[in-house]
């Protein structure tokens, strides 16, 4: 997904949306610019609901088609469709990597993935949107354990928090999903219900 300035990018959402964002130079502009915004008036509900359906997007990296087929199949099953959403986005392998600690950003994640360094179940797999289930085995090929690309990951796994429904093995490097992938809300830096009537209004 072609994005652009990173930087300028994450400004005009107002929230941190990619790794090299995360700092606090960014959070003060950030802040800066939020009170700015409120002295030129509020956006419309459209324009917000707009807002939130683009933090979502570049949070996962994924483009718009993708999203609005996301959306559609979150929509069409049943239960909550906040969560259905959001279990899609996470359940893609590239999330599924990023939040294990293989690697160090989503855009790194995608590319391990694409470049066939990650099998699942014994199987290379080069698509980063390839949907994970309950109890599949993702680790690194065989092939590529010894590449620089992995040379410092056994000290990054040591910081690594990985979700409920994953468990990592550190020294085989084996990650397992235990249950449906999920999310704390509490963690998004998009409203997943504003994405959500974005599209059903």
């Amino acid at each position: 997904m072609q994005i652009g300035p990173r930087y300028k990018k994450a400004r005009y959402l107002g929230a941190p949306v990619f790794r090299k964002t995360q700092t606090q130079k960014f959070a003060l502009r950030s802040e800066a610019k939020t009170k700015n915004t409120k002295r030129r008036g509020n956006k419309s509900e459209f324009g917000r609901q707009m807002l939130e359906k683009q933090k979502a997007r570049y949070s996962y990296g994924v483009s718009a088609g993708q999203f609005s087929k996301y959306v559609k199949q979150a929509l069409q099953t049943t239960g909550d469709n906040s969560k259905n959403l959001l279990g899609i986005l996470e359940g893609r392998l590239d999330n599924v990597v990023l939040r294990a600690g293989f690697a160090l950003s989503r855009s790194a994640a995608r590319q391990m993935v694409s470049h066939g360094h990650i099998t699942v179940n014994g199987v290379k797999i080069t698509i980063p949107s390839y949907e994970v289930s309950v109890g599949d085995t993702i680790t690194i090929r065989e092939g590529s354990k010894n590449k620089a690309l992995f040379a410092k990951l056994d000290e990054e796994l040591k910081a690594v928090k990985a979700p409920a429904w994953l468990t990592i093995n550190p020294e085989t490097k084996v990650i397992k999903v235990e249950g449906v992938p999920a999310v704390d809300t509490s963690e998004l830096l998009f409203d997943v219900k504003s994405v959500l009537e974005f599209f059903t209004r």
